[in-house]
């Protein structure tokens, strides 16, 4: 049930119709080596099929805000980054952000 970080930036990009096969394309060659290298391995990334379709979900932990912020302000400084926001522009209809904290159940503390 945990990442093992207490924060993690959940991320829901949509995509425009018959899009997502050339944005995860675009991702995976261009962002994705991006993204590892500054913040490392995904908690998750996933795509919508039941719901509101087109529909990309991911998710990166971080030990902190000021982790989060700085992570992100390395790999944005990235001189390759940019040409990740170039090929997936016209991609991506809409993006939503937001910083989601663990919830540590004591009931839950022997799983892990």
């Amino acid at each position: 049930m945990s990442s093992g970080k207490p924060f993690v930036d959940h991320r829901i990009y949509t995509i425009r119709p018959r899009g997502m096969a050339e944005f995860i394309e675009v991702f995976d060659q261009l962002a994705m080596p991006i993204q590892v290298k500054y913040l490392g391995a995904p908690v998750g990334f996933y795509m919508s099929d039941i719901g509101a379709l087109n529909q990309v979900v991911h998710l990166w932990g971080y030990e902190s805000i000021a982790d989060y912020d700085q992570r992100r302000t390395a790999r944005d400084a990235d001189p390759q980054w940019p040409a990740y926001l170039q090929a997936s522009a016209h991609l991506i209809v809409a993006q939503e952000s937001r910083i989601i904290k663990r919830v540590d159940f004591r009931s839950l503390a022997m799983l892990r």
